[in-house]
């Protein structure tokens, strides 16, 4: 099959699935939701709720995140604002910059537009059954990683916080699945979380609209700080986020002061391998005790920005 075939198939099967999609959401219905409005007000008066109830969201930051040129995000603000339902006011610092925040009458029609959509995704669901609904949703969440791919967003965060559990539950269970003799994790040389924290390490997540899809910890030791736990789910895979996610823990890693990084993998996960070698890790001999490490690597820092 060549190139221009390749191309002739797919432009109808993703004009099949934007057909699809905005007749599932009512997206042409000039009344998104029954609630008198289309969708581009709906999703305005979602995008102003995201921010401070107070203090608002900055306008520039919401045109970001719709994708809209200044001249449309201006008309959805003027007609929301005639509703009553949103403020806009120049930012108390910098009056070039203005901000939009939701009044009383604004914040109920958000919560009214949440639980419409709410009720419209479980009803989606219940109509797929329980193994049509886990597959569209692995679906839905590929579709929307290569979509918002330049969106997701890496930081720190406490490794006992519910997005660094959310990624260790994950991971310690697809560990459990491809290793030949499953995965227990009170066997395997489970850095605690004190381990991962500043001054001592750190513990980063990945996360898309503030949904988690990565993790990777780093561990101080005498000498060195390992790397543990480094996970990409499923969804977000091929998008370039496992080498962005290793950039960001060498850039911890020289803000503390850390000159050699060491880690260890299975050879069950061959493109973990793959991906150390490729990003400039050496193989050595074993320097833990791990029942499950089968590949050792380290890598040393050279100078550079944190």
């Amino acid at each position: 099959m060549t190139v221009d075939s390749d191309r002739a198939d797919a432009l109808p099967r993703i004009r099949r699935f934007n057909r699809a999609v905005t007749a599932e959401i009512g997206a042409l219905d000039a009344s998104f939701l029954g609630r008198g409005r289309p969708m581009g007000e709906a999703r305005m008066i979602h995008a102003i709720g995201r921010g401070d109830p107070e203090a608002g969201r900055e306008v520039a930051d919401i045109r970001d995140e719709l994708r809209l040129d200044s001249g449309l995000a201006s008309r959805l603000l003027r007609s929301l604002e005639a509703q009553g339902l949103a403020e806009v006011r120049r930012h108390a610092q910098d009056g070039r910059r203005r901000v939009a925040r939701l009044t009383a009458a604004g914040r109920a029609e958000n919560a009214a537009y949440d639980r419409l959509s709410d009720r419209r995704a479980r009803a989606l669901i219940d109509r797929q059954g329980r193994r049509g609904a886990l597959a569209l949703l692995e679906a839905m969440d590929r579709v929307s990683c290569a979509l918002g791919a330049d969106r997701i967003v890496i930081a720190p965060v406490d490794p006992a916080s519910d997005p660094a559990r959310a990624c260790l539950e994950r991971y310690y269970d697809e560990l459990a699945h491809r290793f030949p003799k499953g995965f227990e994790v009170s066997l395997s040389r489970d850095p605690q979380a004190g381990d991962m924290r500043a001054p001592r390490g750190a513990f980063l997540v990945a996360t898309l609209d503030e949904l988690p899809l990565a993790c990777a910890g780093l561990k101080g030791a005498e000498g060195f700080a390992e790397v543990k736990r480094v996970w990409v789910a499923p969804a977000a895979r091929g998008l370039g986020l496992a080498s962005r996610l290793m950039a960001a823990v060498e850039a911890q890693a020289r803000s503390l002061g850390v000159g050699l990084l060491r880690l260890d993998t299975n050879r069950a996960l061959p493109e973990a391998a793959s991906l150390y070698r490729r990003l400039g890790w050496t193989e050595i001999e074993r320097f833990n005790d791990d029942p499950y490490a089968e590949l050792f690597f380290e890598k040393r820092l050279g100078p550079g920005a944190p």
